[in-house]
């Protein structure tokens, strides 16, 4: 006991040390990383530029001036991404002394070719009008939703869908409350009720009795 005792001491007092070593060592190596990205040609503010420390799910965006900030560490990449221009990475030195630096990032514009769109006219006038009749118009979102709401295609959908979940279970509720309440008796013929023949022809005009 008396051998394990400075070895405790020991502990106690060094790792206090170290934990404010590594501490110490992790502040000196944070970056407050400030600046501005302007366009290489014009020197203007690129508003909404993303800047992300690459390999890291931490960035921020530039303001309408173009100025941003960020914390960062020591040896980081920082990427600058801008629709419209060509992709930057800025490396933070990792012997930088102090912790702030500057930073005027310069972007030039990346130019996009499409290809080539050759327009040529009809022959004759009575072949442009029969194209432009024949051609094909996508629906917009009015006809589409008159489609899908129209009583042939919800009766069509009927027959084809099977039952969901909620009206499966009001089904067996329902007739499993027809028999509890016709419980011990006889239940009643159907046959001279007006609505049941009403019912049955609705479902032989659907086809619901036809075979599968």
């Amino acid at each position: 006991m008396k051998k394990k005792l400075p070895l405790l001491l020991i502990l106690v007092f060094v790792t206090p040390l170290f934990a404010k070593a590594q501490f110490e060592s992790f502040k000196d190596s944070v970056v407050q990383l400030y600046g501005v990205v302007m366009t290489a040609d014009s020197l203007k503010a690129i508003p909404s530029v993303s800047i992300v420390v690459k390999g890291q799910n931490r960035g921020t965006i530039t303001n309408e001036q173009g100025v941003f900030s960020i914390v960062v560490l020591k040896g980081d990449q920082i990427e600058f991404s801008s629709i419209g221009y060509k992709s930057k990475v800025a490396a933070i030195p990792q012997s930088l002394e102090g912790n702030q630096h500057s930073l005027i990032q310069l972007m030039v514009q990346d130019t996009v070719y499409l290809p080539a769109t050759i327009i040529k006219r009809r022959p004759t006038r009575e072949q442009f009008e029969r194209d432009f009749v024949n051609t094909p118009i996508p629906d917009d979102n009015y006809e589409i939703a008159r489609k899908n709401t129209n009583a042939a295609t919800l009766a069509a959908m009927e027959r084809a869908l099977p039952r969901d979940g909620r009206e499966a279970t009001n089904n067996f509720l329902k007739q499993a409350s027809s028999r509890a309440y016709y419980a011990g008796q006889a239940p009643p013929q159907n046959i001279f009720n007006p609505l049941a023949w009403a019912e049955f022809i609705k479902a032989w005009k659907r086809g619901d009795y036809k075979r599968k």
